[in-house]
Formats: structure tokens, sequence, C-alpha cells
């Protein structure tokens, strides 16, 4: 009688993946794939790419993902292209074309409207996005033949530029908080300038700290075996790039490891912080707070996380 083919054992890995995920592939599938390649027992990422998409997609392996929320809140960069003169149901090449016009809006015309877009304004999602509506995901009624009624919400842009422009089809790259949806953007920006409009390219070329140049493809991580993979890791602190550090002895990280609050000492020692990040020799200890004079852990990080 054969035997069952032994599982590989998980690892208790720790640390940031600065993914470059590749197009058609989805943000989950993107998480599946590599905690299988790593072998870890937990993953998860930093904010969800369309599978259309290419780009930055941060992937939290073990410890790492109790700084998620943090990366999540990083400013973005996005490169798009808007596709001139159609609207898709999706806003992007996916959907099928429900709108079309003959306009196409001359450089000048699309660099003036430009800065309605900046700061903070109102928009409303696409339909078929990740968005709850009582309960069900606007998508899955989108795909049922529904309408959801998409409630606007405001994002804030910081800039919004031109990279190259044609009768067709023009390239931008915009600086945004999160929840800002670029596909919402371009059909917007095509309706200001009397026109319709979809995305026909997006890449996401920065997530807080972490860049394109910081990023791994998935050719790159197959190519290795093994722990040869971890090379291309980034130390759980490294989610942390938004938040002030305050630097712990031994005896006060075992503390903090503990749940205990621990009384910063020294001249510059702060006196009240809404956040910071605990550090022990460089490695992350917790993400807390700071209140008189203590700092006082919310979540604390496992030694060698």
């Amino acid at each position: 009688m054969s035997q069952a083919p032994q599982k590989r054992p998980k690892r208790n890995l720790s640390g940031w993946l600065v993914f470059s995920k590749p197009y058609d592939m989805s943000s989950t599938e993107a998480v599946g794939k590599l905690r299988w390649l790593y072998g870890a027992k937990k993953a998860g990422h930093a904010g969800t790419l369309d599978p259309l998409a290419t780009g930055i997609l941060p992937i939290a392996f073990g410890e790492a993902t109790k700084t998620v929320p943090y990366v999540q809140d990083g400013i973005k960069l996005y490169q798009f292209d808007i596709v001139w003169g159609s609207q898709t149901s999706t806003d992007d090449i996916e959907g099928e074309v429900i709108a079309t016009s003959d306009v196409r809006p001359e450089r000048a015309a699309l660099e003036a409207v430009l800065p309605r877009f900046t700061g903070l304004i109102t928009q409303v999602p696409p339909a078929f996005s990740a968005i709850r509506i009582g309960g069900e995901r606007a998508y899955d009624l989108a795909r049922a033949g529904e309408t959801p009624q998409m409630p606007p919400r405001e994002v804030e842009i910081e800039t919004i530029e031109i990279v190259s422009h044609g009768p067709e089809r023009s390239r931008l790259a915009v600086t945004c908080a999160k929840g800002t949806y670029v596909r919402a953007l371009a059909r917007d920006i095509a309706e200001a300038l009397g026109t319709r409009g979809h995305v026909g390219a997006l890449h996401r070329a920065r997530v807080g700290e972490f860049s394109d140049e910081m990023a791994v493809s998935l050719e790159s991580i197959e190519a290795l075996e093994g722990a040869a993979r971890d090379q291309f890791l980034l130390p759980v602190a490294a989610g942390l790039f938004d938040l002030p550090e305050i630097r712990l002895d031994e005896r006060q990280a075992a503390t903090i490891r503990l749940g205990n609050p621990v009384l910063l000492t020294g001249r510059d020692a702060p006196v009240a912080l809404e956040e910071a990040w605990a550090s022990c020799r460089g490695e992350a200890v917790a993400v807390g707070f700071v209140e008189k004079g203590q700092f006082k852990p919310r979540r604390v990080i496992l030694a060698g996380g």
C-alpha cells in the first residue's frame, strides 16, 4: 500500500515582500502563490490591486501581518492610461462599452481640468468594486445584472500629472491616499472634458516607502528554491515607515512583549504620541502609543518577527 505524500511543513516566517504583481493575477491568487512558494504559515496583502493592474502588491508574512494597516495607509503612486471615446461597465478594458463620444480632448484642455481633481474630491466608486452594498459585494450585484447604488466618498489626491498625451490615449500619474479608485478618476476626468473614457492600463509604482525599484518579480522568486528566497524579504519594521520609532533596551522590550507599558527616559523621550512603534536593536517589538511618558503596546510583535 503506497503512502500518501507528506505535506511540506509550514514555516514561522515573518517579513515583507515587495511583490511586482503581474497582469491578470488577482491579489488573492498572488498571496496564495507566494504563501505556497515560501511555505509560510501566515500571509496577507496590504491593499488590493485589480487583476488587470500591475505593480506593487506588498505581501506580509507572519508577524508582518500585524503592520498591514500602516502600509495600507501609505500614499500610493499610480500610472494609468485613459482611453478616450468610450465608457465601459467596469470603467476599464474588461467591461462592455456602454457609452461613446467622438470628442478627443486637446492636451491644453486636459491640463486645465486636472486641478479640479486634486485635493479632497468626491467620487462615486465603480459598480464593479468590492464595496459592500446591503451586505453584498457591489461587483456581485453588478454581475447579477443589478445596478448597485454606490455611495459617493471623499478621497484625497495629492498630485496628478500628464505623462504623455495622444488623441486616442493619454497616460497620467497620480499620487493619492487610500480609498481612491483610479477607474472612477479616469471616468470623471473624461466626463469633465465632455467625452467618455476608461482605464486602458494601470500600474501601481509606489505604496508608502515600497517602490518599483524594490519590487521582486514572480520569475525571480521562482528561480530560487527554499530559504534562498528569503533574501527578498524585508523586516517587519519596514512596514512601519510612517510611524515615529521609540528605541528600547532589552529589559524594556521584554516588558513590552508581555503586554506591559514602560516608562520612557532620557532628555528627548516623548510625553505623548497617538501612534508609534517600539524597537530593540532595530527589530520591531510592538505598535502602540505614548501617554504620560509611557509607551503602551497595542499590538505586540513576537521576537524574530
